[in-house]
């Protein structure tokens, strides 16, 4: 039957367990004494849904602690392995697929290096790599060798999740499908391809995101956005991307701030377009621009090892002279990405701008204060005294957990219960999840 505001007593009953297993899962061992004021439940409906939590194998007792005079009282918390998520990275030097237990502890984990022929001058857009074919496949072996070390059973599953480059769409009749310009995906129908490939259950479901915004969740929920309703999350890597959290957009939104134009007729981007960000604020024009003033980037080696050697002769040991060239262009792209934060600054105001990636971690100390300088001369005063800019804390493994939260945001917005088969991909009830924020 369903109420005045048209919810179900089905309806209710859903959102008294989410509401439970969420303020158990953020800030327990919690005894059903402190769940009451935490959730605003009755005592008796907090009964109810502890009991029924617990005779479905997600909650546990915890222990005790003594109370005011009286019995001490039981503390209850989520038990970790009553569920599993994988996330997956589809990176821009690697897939990496990592197997979690219910509270993001990671069990196991692979990785899958993207092969190409080492860093070298005047190599077409970067698109041979990420033959879909490949993808698919590094994922689909992934997901069968984290089970297999791991000894889970593909149905205990509670969802499998994955961080691309590019915008993701859902459609009824293919699911999750990806427009990757920068990769040369076109309307890539990934997550059907997934469920053709892979051998999981039907009850398994596949959630696709943008890499940016799952490197987004994983921060606010777990990292350093803990606590702010505002914040932007930056993936700074071969090429950048933001993930913007606000009081309007409060599931987090990707935006391809690496697109915005920077400077008219300018460098050519991995998008086809001139004057992208992206184009002099990515490792990879850095490394190009470094190259082109006439540094000697190391041949025949991947981008991550290529910028570790550019750092090395920008900052060299005490008494050792430093690379000009080098310290010059990492000097103009703090420049770029900072007037790139800026924009961001201006536009939304946020509490804090969070700087994670590959890049943006080897980059870490060193480079920030130049961007905190630049951003700050370019930015509005009024917004830029009011905003942090730090580094993330999550490190290189932020994509996959941000990537796993999906198919955990779904679980909980179903109130602890698996997904139904569904042949075209799972409903959107975890976007529903992801609205309703993490307790901070």
């Amino acid at each position: 039957m369903a109420g005045r505001n048209g919810r179900t007593v089905r309806d209710l009953r859903r959102g008294n367990r989410t509401a439970v297993l969420q303020r158990l899962y953020f800030d327990g061992p919690m005894s059903r004494y402190e769940l009451g004021p935490a959730t605003g439940l009755s005592s008796g409906s907090i009964s109810n849904v502890v009991a029924e939590l617990v005779a479905d194998g997600l909650v546990e007792e915890a222990g005790s602690v003594d109370s005011d005079g009286g019995r001490p009282r039981t503390l209850l918390r989520v038990v970790p392995g009553s569920g599993h998520m994988i996330g997956v990275d589809v990176g821009e030097t690697r897939v990496r697929i990592e197997l979690f237990d219910l509270t993001l502890t990671e069990l196991a984990r692979a990785e899958r290096p993207l092969e190409r022929q080492g860093y070298e001058a005047d190599r077409p857009l970067r698109r041979q790599e990420y033959d879909v074919d490949v993808i698919v496949g590094h994922i689909r072996d992934g997901i069968a060798e984290v089970l297999a070390e791991a000894d889970i059973a593909p149905g205990q599953l509670l969802g499998v999740g994955i961080g691309v480059p590019g915008i993701v769409a859902r459609t009824p009749e293919r699911g999750a499908v990806v427009h990757g310009q920068t990769i040369g995906w076109d309307a890539v129908p990934l997550e059907s391809l997934l469920r053709s490939a892979c051998e999981l259950p039907d009850t398994v479901p596949y959630f696709a995101d943008n890499g940016a915004r799952t490197l987004g969740q994983a921060e606010m929920w777990f990292g350093a956005g803990r606590g702010a309703r505002n914040a932007v999350v930056v993936l700074f890597g071969s090429g950048v991307g933001a993930c913007l959290v606000t009081e309007e957009v409060e599931n987090g939104r990707s935006v391809e701030w690496g697109h915005l134009t920077v400077r008219v007729r300018g460098r050519r981007c991995r998008c086809g377009a001139l004057g992208c960000l992206e184009a002099y604020a990515g490792a990879e024009a850095l490394l190009d621009r470094w190259r082109e003033e006439g540094g000697r980037p190391p041949e025949g080696t991947d981008e991550e090892t290529a910028l570790t050697a550019m750092l090395a002769a920008a900052y060299p040991p005490e008494g050792t002279e430093p690379d000009l060239i080098a310290l010059a262009v990492l000097e103009e792209t703090a420049e770029y990405l900072g007037a790139g934060l800026s924009d961001l600054i201006n536009l939304f105001q946020p509490e804090r701008i969070l700087i994670g990636g590959w890049a943006g971690l080897q980059l870490g100390s060193r480079f920030l204060p130049a961007v905190r300088r630049y951003a700050s001369s370019y930015a509005l005063r009024y917004p830029a005294e009011r905003v942090s800019i730090d580094l993330g804390r999550l490190g290189p493994d932020a994509v996959t957990v941000g990537a796993a939260i999906l198919p955990l945001a779904d679980f909980f917005a179903r109130g602890g219960r698996r997904a139904e088969p569904a042949p075209t991909g799972p409903s959107p009830a975890w976007r529903t999840a992801l609205e309703e924020r993490a307790p901070h």
